[in-house]
């Protein structure tokens, strides 16, 4: 493969990808202000406040999503180790006294400059990057135990291990589908993948079982209404928000469960919002933009000429996809409430930004033929 060929940059931007990304966009300024503006206004005299935040990050994932749309992808080949030792030690910096930022008995953030980094957000990326990297360098031996599947496993298991102890026990299943799907993709030995999975399974149980509040999410979430004024609160809040919505909606700045009903409903639950004030219709018009820009991440993964594209387009499109799965899933209560964004509209600077670059590295692929 020549230089010339690795260059071969087809010019402009792929316009689903972009169209999908920026509609994205613009509902979230919309719909962060709307359902934050009463939470806003109580704790900090100002109901613009996560607004002005919220529109800065997503200025900042435009200029983030343009400058990874124009870094040849191949770059990422070259810094995958060094990306991968950096969201180490960034998820190691959390323990570290006076460097991680508790929040409600969790330490997920650093404070950096006035700032909060979550450093796992930046380790789902740089995860993604090492396993299409290593993959696509032993695709001739990837059906070997110990070269295959054996080294991917143990860089997992460290990531896993951190996030599980944050604790952030969704953030690490995410990452293990993630995982699971990638080295699927790429040709690793369906036995082993099956037989990790049987192991990581009496592990994940104690971890839910073993640990009061996750058992209590558990619970409330096989019966909500049950516990409605204890751990079924938030599914409960959420379902109202949704289902009183209708087909078109209350309105923009007209939903009720904002009011102090719905926990955080500018980030984990702003679909809960979204569907309260734009009905059925807006919550098809968000589905349809994210299956727009998932069909497109295919597209790209199925075009691409080389493993590492193919590998990191598969690994970028599934965690967005699987982000969005679950985050709508909590809100509809069809999964166990977890506290993860939704991609590109929920309030969240490092989540908006990573996944802008995500999108911003797919473009990249979509326009070079190598």
């Amino acid at each position: 493969m020549t230089n010339d060929q690795r260059t071969n940059d087809r010019g402009g931007y792929d316009g689903f990808l972009l169209l999908g990304t920026l509609l994205l966009l613009g509902i979230g300024v919309v719909m962060v202000y709307s359902a934050s503006s009463a939470v806003a206004l109580k704790r900090f005299g100002c109901d613009i406040y996560f607004f002005k935040r919220h529109l800065v990050y997503a200025v900042a994932a435009i200029l983030v999503l343009i400058v990874c749309r124009h870094v040849p992808y191949h770059v990422y080949r070259k810094m995958a180790y060094p990306i991968l030792v950096v969201a180490f030690l960034l998820l190691i910096a959390l323990y570290l006294p006076g460097v991680g930022h508790p929040v409600g008995g969790a330490r997920r953030w650093l404070r950096v400059f006035g700032l909060s980094i979550q450093p796992s957000e930046i380790a789902r990326l740089a995860l993604i990057i090492y396993l299409a990297y290593s993959m696509s360098k032993k695709q001739e031996k990837i059906k070997v135990f110990a070269i295959g599947f054996l080294p991917h496993a143990i860089v997992f298991v460290s990531f896993g291990a951190l996030i599980v102890m944050q604790p952030d026990f969704g953030m690490a299943v995410m990452f293990a589908l993630i995982a699971w799907t990638m080295l699927f993709i790429g040709g690793v030995r369906l036995s082993y993948l099956v037989t990790s999975l049987a192991a990581i399974l009496p592990v994940a149980y104690y971890l839910l079982i073993h640990v009061g509040y996750r058992l209590r999410r558990l619970t409330s979430f096989l019966e909500p209404w049950r516990y409605e004024s204890d751990a079924g609160y938030q599914i409960v809040h959420s379902l109202m928000a949704v289902g009183s919505g209708g087909v078109t909606g209350a309105g923009v700045g007209k939903s009720y469960q904002k009011l102090f009903y719905l926990p955080e409903p500018h980030t984990d639950f702003v679909f809960s919002v979204l569907g309260e004030e734009l009905g059925l219709v807006g919550v098809c018009l968000v589905m349809g933009l994210y299956i727009m820009i998932l069909w497109r991440g295919i597209v790209v993964a199925m075009k691409a000429r080389d493993l590492f594209a193919i590998y990191l387009a598969v690994g970028l499109t599934s965690a967005i996809g699987l982000q969005v799965c679950i985050n709508m899933g909590v809100a509809m209560g069809l999964l166990p409430t977890k506290g993860l964004t939704l991609p590109l509209v929920s309030y969240g600077g490092t989540s908006l930004l990573m996944n802008a670059a995500a999108i911003g590295i797919l473009m990249n692929i979509s326009a070079r033929r190598t």
